[in-house]
Parts: C-alpha cells; structure tokens; sequence
C-alpha cells in the first residue's frame, strides 16, 4: 500500500499569524503565475517581488526551490498517489502502470523545465518523506512491484530506473507531447516480460 502523505512544508504545517499566511498564500500564487510563463528555474527573486515580500520572507516559508515546488505541485502529486492506490486494484498490472506513467509524464510537462530539474535533483540522495519527489517515488514503486510479482514486468529493473527514463520521455517530449505515448509503448515493450518471477524473487528497488 502506498504510505499517506506524512506533511507539508514546514511553514505551511504551524499556525500562521493572518499576516504570514497572506504572505504564504501570495508567494505560491506568484510561484504559480511564474513557473507557468518561464519554467520550473524561474527567478526566486522576481517571485518574491510580485508576492509584494522581501527575499527573506520567501525563504523563511520556502527555504529552496525544491520547498516552493513541492507546494506548488502538492495537490498534484497528492492526485497521482491517489490514481496509483486505484490503479493497484486494476486487474492488468502492467497496464495499470502504463497508465500511471502516462499521468505521470502530463503532469511532469505541465511547467517547462520541469523534468530537467527533476533529472537534476535525481541522483538517489535521502529525500524528505513528505517530499512530492518521494510520494511519486512510492506510488510507482508499489504499481511496479506489483507488476514485477505478476510476471508482468521484468525483475530486474528499479523504481530509480523507471522514474529515470520516464522523466527523460518528458523532457524528450516537452515541445512534442503527442510522442510521448510511442516512446512509452516503447519503454514498456522493453519491460514486459514472457515468464513468471523465479522463486525467491526480490525485485529492485
């Protein structure tokens, strides 16, 4: 089973007084306005500016990029984690992760940048638990070992792996949107398996 979501950034976890919560509320919708019209490496300072805050009122709720783009994508990611808990109950495995992957890549495209940055971020260190990077982690890594356990998909590919190379079919896409389903046919096709797991099976991680 896919593990709850455990938190949220840390500003957004303590009560705020009115004052700091406008601020928090006008910095993720200029985050929003921003990542929407220059990518997910738009300027933290143009950010705060149009949030009417100072850089260090930015960085006391958001202490990174990553922090600000984690509360942007929340309720996104929050969305894919609830979609990968209904998938786990679809008969097909594999097309159950096909499926996911697919809502995977649209929601990776959604900002230009994006998946470059998710590349570039990952590189297998620790994340936060209730980072949006380690909830998607976690929802495909259940839709795939399910898929490996039924024979489905081959043993010896990882979540890493997986996640990898759909976050290169999003950026190789970003500008076509309409390849990205041939190349994860693709992916898939290099995934499935003919034969059953082996006894003792243990699929990467």
């Amino acid at each position: 089973m896919i593990k709850p979501e455990t938190g949220a950034p840390e500003a957004a976890q303590r009560p705020m007084r009115a004052d700091a919560r406008r601020n928090y509320d006008r910095l993720l919708a200029a985050a929003r306005d921003a990542f929407a019209a220059y990518g997910a490496d738009a300027s933290l300072d143009d950010i705060a500016r149009d949030a009417g805050v100072g850089n260090a009122t930015l960085y006391r709720h958001f202490p990174s990029r990553e922090a600000l783009l984690d509360a942007v994508f929340r309720d996104r990611v929050q969305a894919l984690c609830a979609q990968a808990e209904e998938l786990l109950g679809r008969e097909s495995p594999d097309d159950a992760l096909v499926t996911w992957l697919r809502a995977l890549v649209a929601h990776v495209t959604t900002y230009r940048g994006l998946a470059a940055w998710l590349m570039s971020t990952a590189t297998g260190q620790e994340q936060s638990p209730a980072s949006c990077q380690e909830l998607i982690r976690a929802a495909g890594k259940s839709l795939l070992i399910r898929a490996q356990q039924s024979g489905a998909v081959r043993p010896d590919v990882g979540t890493s792996q997986l996640l990898r190379l759909t976050h290169a079919i999003a950026l190789a896409t970003e500008h076509t949107p309409g390849e990205a389903d041939q190349l994860l046919s693709l992916l898939m096709d290099g995934l499935r398996m003919q034969t059953a797991p082996p006894p003792g099976f243990s699929p990467a991680t």
